[in-house]
C-alpha cells in the first residue's frame, strides 16, 4: 500500500517495539516495515486484501479475540503481540484447520522444498492429526499448456490467483465456485487460462495447486543453481533468476526489480527457455555443398566466409557486402557487426527489418519516460500498438494506473481487448492515422487557441482525445510497434511532438525488442552512403550476414526478403538455431543469450549486463567472439578484444552506451513541413506475441497458447489469400 508524503502518521506498540506508520495502514504493513514476520498466505503485497487464510491472527490488546493482521487497521497505541500464546494457539489451530483436507503429498509435489505451506507446517503444524475422516477431493482441471491443475486438492483457497486475474492482468479467467467444504477455485466453464501474464499464478500459488506444466516432475528445487539474467524478448528488460541443472535451463522466475517488471514476468520471458533445448539448435558449424548441409568444423566455416567476403569485395566492391542485425542482440555482438562492417569499407548495417520508412533519425528513439512512470499516468495515448499482448508488463502498469482513475485513449486500426478501460478509441485504417493525429492536434490547437502544424479535421473522437490530454498531470504519448514501423512514421512523431509540446505530455515509443535502443546506441545504423535494411532486403546485396535474424519472419515482407536474399553470391546466417537454411549458404551456431555475456538497454534507456548460465550447446560461441575472430582472419585492425567487457568499453566510447545513456537524447522533433498527410497503403508490420524473436517461435508450450494458435492461423489465412486461396 503506497501513501503520500503527507499523510499523517501514528504510532503502535509492536511486541514491544514503537513503530510509526501511516495512519490507514494495517497490522501487516506494520509488521514489514518493522521486519517482524506474521506466518500468512492469502495477504501479498500487490494485491488487494482478502483476509480469507487467517494465518495472520495476532494478539491486540483489548480485542476480544486475535485480529488478522492483513485487515486491522493501525490505530494511534495500539499494542500487538504477534509471538503471545494467545497469537501463537490462534495460528496453530489454523494451520491444523489448513491441513485437515490438504493431501499431505509432499515427497510427489512439485511445490516440495519452496511451499509456503509446508514451511509454516513446520513452525504451526502438529505432530498428529485428530482428524480421522476421508480427506476431500477436488477434480483436476485442464487449465491449458502451461499451467497444471492437476492437484486442486491442495488448494487452501487463499484467492491469490482469482485477485491477481482480477486485479493485475485485467481479466478474471479463475473463480471460487460453491461454498464451505465444497469451495472450489476453478476456470469459466472449464476454459482454459489465456492470459499473457498468466505464468504469474504460478509464483503466487503459496502451495501445489497451480504448477508449472513445462516444468513438471523435472526438478527439485534444491537440485537447481540460480543464476541472474535478462530477458531478450520485448524492451521491458525483466530480470530473471534461471535455474539450472546439468548445465541445463530447467525454470525462469522473476528476479524482483520494483522500477522494471516488478515482481511479475510475461509468459514468453517465463516460457521461452524451452526453445534452448530442442532439436532445432545449431551446435556446430555448416556449408551447403551441392544443395546439401555438411557440418564441418569453425577453423573451415569461418575461411569460407572469409574467403568468400574478401571475393566479394573485390570483384563489388565493400558497398556490395552488408548486415542485418535483430535488435535482440546484444549491444556487444551489435557494435561489433558494425565495426566489422566500417572496417571493410562498407555503411551497409540495419537492425530495423520491419521498418516501412528510413528517415534519418534526428535521436534516439526511447520510451520517453521511465518504466516505473507508467504504473502512476493520469493520461495516456498510444498509438499503434496492441499494448496488452506487444507489452504485456507495460500494459500490467498502465492498467495499475487506471484502477488509480487513469484515462486511456488509443489510435489504432483494430479495436483491441487491453482488458482494461479505454475510454477513447479512435478506429482508422492504417493509412489514415496521420490523419488522425493531425484531427487530435486541429482540437488541441482549437481549444488552445494556437495554430496547428498542419490542418486536420474537428470531429468526436478526436476532441475527445484531445481533451483528455489537455487534462489531468502526468501525460504520456507512446507510439508503438506499428507506428514506430509505419510508412509515415517520422509524420506521426513530428505530430507526437507537437501534441507532447502543446499539452505537457512525454513523447515516446513503447520500442519493439530487448535491444532497440542499445542497436541505435551502438550503431547498428547505416552511415553515411549505407544502404538501409529495406533496400538490403530488396536484393541489392552480394554478401550479407544474418545477426540472429530471420527475414522470413522478421521482416515487414517475408516472402519479397527471401526473395530478394536469394539474389545474393553468399547468405552467412550466425543463429542459435537452424534457420534461414533455405537461403543461406553458411550457418555459424551462436550462443543464445543464456549461454553468453551481453548488455541489453531497455525502452527506458537502462542499460543492463547479464552473464551466461550455462556452457553454450554443442560447438555454439557467443557472437562477439566469432566476429571478432572473423574480423582477424580477414587481416582488419582494431579486433584485440579479449572479453565481453572489452568490446563494451570500445562501445561505449564510440556510441555512449551507458546508463542514463539516452536521458540527454531527445526524440528527433521533425518541422511541420515533413508532416505528409497523404493516406498511405498497407498495414505496418507488428509481431504477434509468441512471434516476436527466433526463441519465442520455438518454445514448444507457448506454440500451443490460444495466442499463438491464433495468430498462426491469421498468418496462414494471409498466406492463402497473398497466393491467391480463399476460403
Amino acid at each position: 500500500m503506497k501513501r503520500g508524503a503527507l499523510d499523517p502518521m501514528i504510532e503502535i506498540d509492536l511486541d514491544g517495539q514503537k513503530v510509526e506508520i501511516t495512519e490507514g495502514s494495517m497490522i501487516m504493513h506494520a509488521a514489514d516495515k518493522a521486519g517482524t514476520y506474521i506466518p500468512h498466505f492469502c495477504y501479498h503485497k500487490k494485491l488487494s486484501i482478502a483476509a480469507n487464510c487467517r494465518m495472520c491472527l495476532v494478539d491486540v490488546e483489548k480485542a476480544p479475540k486475535p485480529m488478522p493482521a492483513c485487515a486491522t487497521p493501525v490505530t494511534q497505541g495500539m499494542i500487538v503481540r504477534t509471538k503471545s500464546d494467545k497469537a501463537i494457539k490462534a495460528q496453530q489451530s489454523v494451520m491444523e484447520f489448513l491441513l485437515i483436507n490438504h493431501p499431505l503429498d509432499c515427497p510427489i509435489c512439485d511445490q516440495g522444498g519452496e511451499c509456503q505451506l509446508q514451511d509454516l507446517a513446520v513452525g504451526y503444524g502438529g505432530s498428529s492429526s485428530r482428524y480421522e475422516e476421508e480427506k476431500r477431493v477436488v477434480f483436476h482441471k485442464d487449465a491449458g499448456p502451461l499451467i497444471s491443475m492437476e492437484e486442486m486438492t491442495r488448494c487452501i483457497h487463499c484467492t491469490r490467483c482469482v485477485r491477481f486475474g482480477q486485479e493485475l492482468a485485467g481479466e478474471m479467467e479463475l473463480g471460487m465456485i460453491h461454498r464451505g467444504e465444497h469451495s472450489e477455485i476453478t476456470t469459466v466453464l472449464y476454459d482454459t487460462i489465456d492470459s499473457e501474464v498468466s505464468g504469474n499464478m504460478i509464483d503466487l500459488c503459496p502451495v501445489g495447486a497451480l504448477t508449472s506444466k513445462p516444468f513438471r516432475y523435472q526438478a527439485r528445487p534444491w537440485e537447481l543453481s540460480r543464476r541472474k539474467s535478462v530477458s531478450p524478448h520485448d524492451s521491458t528488460g525483466a530480470n530473471l533468476i534461471v535455474q539450472v541443472k546439468n548445465n541445463k535451463v530447467m525454470r525462469v522466475l522473476p528476479l524482483e526489480n520494483e522500477d522494471v517488471n516488478e515482481c511479475w514476468l510475461a509468459d514468453r520471458d517465463r516460457f521461452s527457455y524451452e526453445a534452448l533445448n530442442t532439436e532445432e539448435r545449431l551446435t556446430q558449424p555448416m556449408l551447403k555443398q551441392g544443395g546439401e548441409w555438411k557440418p564441418v568444423d569453425w577453423q573451415t566455416a569461418l575461411e569460407y566466409v572469409a574467403n568468400g567476403l574478401r571475393q566479394i569485395k573485390a570483384d563489388n566492391g565493400a558497398k556490395s557486402i552488408g548486415t542485418l542485425a535483430s535488435p535482440h542482440s546484444t549491444v556487444e555482438e551489435l557494435f561489433l557487426a558494425g565495426s566489422l562492417m566500417r572496417a571493410m569499407g562498407s555503411e551497409n548495417i540495419d537492425y530495423r527489418l520491419r521498418n516501412a520508412q528510413f528517415a534519418q533519425a534526428e535521436g534516439v528513439r526511447w520510451l520517453g519516460t521511465s518504466i516505473a512512470s507508467l504504473s502512476n499516468l493520469q493520461r495516456a495515448l498510444v498509438i499503434g500498438s496492441n499494448l496488452r499482448k506487444e507489452h504485456p508488463l507495460f500494459a500490467m502498469r498502465v492498467r495499475a494506473a487506471v484502477r488509480k482513475g487513469a484515462v486511456v485513449s488509443s489510435i489504432h486500426d483494430v479495436e483491441h481487448d487491453w482488458a482494461m478501460p479505454v475510454k477513447n478509441k479512435l478506429i482508422a485504417h492504417a493509412g489514415q492515422w496521420v490523419q488522425a493525429l493531425a484531427d487530435v492536434a486541429a482540437s488541441i490547437g482549437a481549444q488552445k487557441g494556437v495554430k496547428a502544424p498542419v490542418d486536420g479535421n474537428e470531429n468526436e473522437q478526436g476532441k475527445a482525445i484531445a481533451q483528455s490530454l489537455l487534462s489531468g498531470e502526468r501525460k504520456a504519448i507512446l507510439l508503438g510497434n506499428a507506428a514506430a514501423h509505419h510508412a509515415s512514421a517520422s509524420s506521426l512523431l513530428a505530430l507526437a511532438n507537437w501534441i507532447g509540446e502543446q499539452t505537457g505530455a512525454t513523447v515516446g515509443y513503447l520500442t519493439e525488442a530487448a535491444n532497440t535502443v542499445g542497436a541505435q546506441l551502438a550503431g547498428a545504423l547505416p552511415g553515411a552512403g549505407g544502404l538501409n535494411a529495406g533496400q538490403m532486403l530488396r536484393g541489392e546485396l552480394k554478401a550479407v550476414l544474418l545477426l540472429n535474424t530471420e527475414p522470413q519472419f522478421d521482416a515487414a515482407d517475408g516472402r519479397a526478403a527471401l526473395a530478394g536474399l536469394n539474389k545474393a553470391q553468399m547468405v552467412v546466417t550466425l543463429s542459435p538455431f537452424k534457420a534461414n537454411m533455405d537461403i543461406s549458404d553458411v550457418l555459424l551456431p551462436i550462443a543464445p543469450f543464456t549461454e553468453t555475456p551481453g548488455t541489453f538497454v531497455n525502452a527506458e534507456g537502462r542499460v543492463q549486463g547479464f552473464h551466461a548460465v550455462v556452457k553454450p550447446a554443442g560447438e555454439a560461441r557467443p557472437a562477439w567472439k566469432v566476429l571478432r575472430v572473423l574480423a582477424n582472419m580477414l587481416g582488419l585492425p582494431g579486433f584485440e578484444y579479449e572479453s565481453a567487457q572489452d568490446v563494451l568499453a570500445a562501445s561505449r566510447g564510440a556510441a555512449h552506451v551507458q546508463a542514463g545513456a539516452v536521458q540527454g537524447n531527445v526524440l528527433g522533433n521533425a518541422s511541420s513541413a515533413a508532416i505528409d498527410l497523404s493516406p498511405t497503403t498497407g498495414r505496418p508490420a507488428a509481431a504477434a506475441i509468441y512471434q516476436l524473436d527466433s526463441i519465442v517461435r520455438r518454445a514448444p508450450s507457448l506454440q500451443l497458447t490460444a495466442d499463438a494458435k491464433r495468430a498462426n492461423a491469421m498468418a496462414s489465412a494471409s498466406t492463402q489469400t497473398a497466393v491467391g486461396v480463399h476460403s
